[in-house]
Order: C-alpha cells, then sequence, then structure tokens
C-alpha cells in the first residue's frame, strides 16, 4: 500500500556526501527543477530539499522530502510510504548523476518509477512556475 501514512524518526533521513564542497548550491538548485508538475499551470511543487547540518563539527548533508522537514519541525502531516519512494527515485538520480554518493545505498532501493516525478531541464526553467512547499532557512509558519 503506498499511501500507508510512515511511522519515521529523524534517523530514517538519507544521508549523503557531496563531491565537491561547491557542489551544495549546484544540488539545491537541481533540486527546485524536480517534484510534482501540474501541467495545466505550469507549476512544479519541489519534492526534495538538501539538508545540512554540523555533526561533531563535521557538515553532514541528507537529501529530505519536504515531509520529513515538517517532521523535524514537528508540524501536522501525512508522510506516506509513497513519499519516501519518490524521495528514494530523486536521491539515485542524483546519485546516477554523480552529484552525490549516498552513505547507505541499500536505504533507497525501493523507488517510485520515473513516470511519477517531473525533471524540468535547466533551460526550460523559465516556463516553469518553481514552488517549494518547505523554505529552508527561513521562519515557517506553523
Amino acid at each position: 500500500m503506498t499511501d500507508a501514512i510512515i511511522d519515521w524518526k529523524p534517523d530514517d533521513m538519507i544521508e549523503v556526501s557531496l563531491k565537491e564542497k561547491d557542489d551544495f548550491l549546484k544540488i539545491k538548485e537541481t533540486l527546485t527543477r524536480i517534484g510534482i508538475a501540474s501541467r495545466k499551470d505550469n507549476i512544479l511543487y519541489q519534492t526534495c530539499h538538501i539538508l545540512h547540518k554540523t555533526k561533531n563539527g563535521e557538515s553532514v548533508y541528507y537529501i529530505v522530502s519536504f515531509k520529513e522537514l515538517f517532521n523535524l519541525d514537528k508540524r501536522q502531516n501525512t508522510l506516506t510510504l509513497n513519499d519516501i519512494r519518490r524521495r528514494n527515485r530523486i536521491i539515485k538520480l542524483l546519485h546516477d548523476w554523480g552529484l552525490v554518493d549516498v552513505v547507505h545505498l541499500e536505504k533507497i532501493e525501493d523507488v517510485t518509477p520515473i513516470g511519477q516525478i517531473k525533471i524540468i531541464p535547466f533551460a526550460e526553467k523559465s516556463q516553469w512556475n518553481l514552488q517549494a512547499k518547505y523554505n529552508l532557512g527561513k521562519k515557517n509558519q506553523k
């Protein structure tokens, strides 16, 4: 069942490592162009974000669904198995494109079909209204 609600915990986030330090911004921009599309209105809803944390003085990065960010903020939401599979597909794409290494590759084996997400080519970015359901680094309203 793909719409089963997940009992999520922060340890479920997928840690990635960057190839180069400046890859953070490249990945952040790339993620703005991957998500769920409303073709009627040419709106793309961003599905995943790159999250930077510091652990023991070291930078640690995660690719997370916007719903995982809501969970971190203790905001009401329904994170489903399909959300996790969509996140995993996006992480797998970033890995396949050589943008990230996945620390525990086995955690992203269960993926949604590629047809369930939309990838906007950089050249077509201006033709779409790119919207994030979560804004990292800004005060989010509860």
